[in-house]
């Protein structure tokens, strides 16, 4: 079974920067890590290649820096890795962003199963990974919280639906996206971490693809349009107060009540 992981370098950091203009995340200078879901996917490819055999490869769409998450891939025992990295592919929404990995993916490879995280902690849209699968033709199914069991041809996986859960059986190829109740993901490796420091990642730009229209890539190829974006506002107040401890409640008390908590 030939399976790719889907993965992106988020930060690791609430408080992060907003372009006025564009309304793009300043990335720049911030501590980032590899989205939490995304860890999610990576266990449930390598179990399934111990159970099935195969390999497990990884791509990412981002800054040159972002192949440190493909490296946290090769750590906990991935195969392969490519990044799409490219100054045109900035400011994507989650249109031009799905576009533009599955360009990458068909010129990484043919690949039975394709495994996103559920979601990401800095877009939380949960739209880029079936949008993928739209691009490339692909049937998908979302929210899988149990991969039953896998065949020569499809897949049979559990669902969490609103309501209820659903069991699914998928022809290969399809995507799949994964909730944090799959597995619980394993820790990198360090001495695979020492063994593939010099594993080579493939890398993808714009004049790579097939299509290389740049109208629909990045901010060009976004029709999403940010009225307005803003950090939250932080309403934080602390007093201090001393007495004894009936004093202490009563002043609570009507703390409380003048909050109109009660």
């Amino acid at each position: 079974m030939n399976i790719l992981v889907c993965i992106k370098q988020v930060p690791g950091t609430n408080k992060v920067e907003v372009d006025p203009v564009t309304g793009v995340l300043n990335r720049n200078g911030v501590d980032s890590k590899m989205n939490p879901y995304d860890l999610y996917a990576i266990e449930a490819a390598l179990r399934l290649r111990k159970k099935y055999g195969g390999r497990v490869s990884v791509i990412s769409m981002g800054p040159p820096q972002a192949k440190s998450v493909i490296y946290e891939a090769f750590s906990m025992g991935v195969d392969e890795g490519a990044l799409i990295s490219d100054r045109r592919f900035g400011g994507a929404d989650v249109l031009a962003t799905s576009y533009t990995i599955a360009q990458g993916i068909r010129k990484f490879g043919q690949f039975d199963l394709i495994l996103c995280g559920k979601q990401t902690t800095d877009g939380d849209t949960a739209q880029v990974g079936p949008e993928i699968s739209e691009w490339l033709d692909i049937p998908s199914v979302c929210n899988v919280r149990r991969i039953v069991e896998a065949g020569a041809d499809s897949i049979v996986v559990e669902m969490e639906m609103f309501c209820d859960t659903e069991i699914s059986q998928v022809q290969f190829p399809c995507l799949l996206t994964v909730d944090k109740d799959i597995f619980q993901p394993r820790l990198p490796s360090y001495v695979k971490k020492v063994d593939t420091r010099d594993r080579p990642v493939r890398m993808f730009s714009l004049d790579d693809f097939d299509d290389r229209d740049e109208k629909k890539y990045g901010l060009n190829g976004s029709p999403t349009q940010v009225q307005r974006i803003f950090p939250p506002a932080s309403d934080k107040k602390r007093e201090m107060w001393n007495g004894s401890g009936e004093e202490l409640a009563g002043r609570l008390f009507h703390k409380i009540e003048e909050l109109k908590f009660i």
